[in-house]
């Protein structure tokens, strides 16, 4: 399993990585952050925001960049257990944010 180093010093790992065809091209980037768990974790959604971010910038964009496949949103998303994709946990804490590549940057997105 592939672990990432993040600003928050918090281990996560990733989980997987999918496209999504529809009207758009997704690209889901699943990763596991036990630390945000609600009883017992120790990262706040504001922290782990900002690992989200960095790991935009620094794992998923160089991906991008060298794939041919250019997704019009990243969906980027920390469970702090593994929960399959398209299924319910409600004792799993999921965080999720979304972006797109503008100018060489990770820009976060409303949705």
């Amino acid at each position: 399993m592939t672990t990432f180093a993040v600003p928050s010093g918090q281990p996560i790992s990733l989980q997987d990585v999918f496209w999504e065809e529809g009207e758009s091209l997704l690209l889901r980037v699943r990763f596991t952050a036990p630390q945000i768990a609600r009883d017992g974790g120790t990262i706040d959604y504001e922290t782990a925001a900002k690992d989200m971010l960095y790991l935009c910038e620094t794992f998923v964009k160089p991906q991008v960049e060298q794939s041919a496949d250019k997704p019009d949103q990243i969906i980027i998303s920390l469970s702090d257990v593994a929960v399959p994709f398209g299924e319910a946990d409600p004792d799993a804490t999921q965080f999720f944010e979304a972006y797109s590549i503008q100018n060489d940057a990770c820009i976060w997105e409303v949705y």
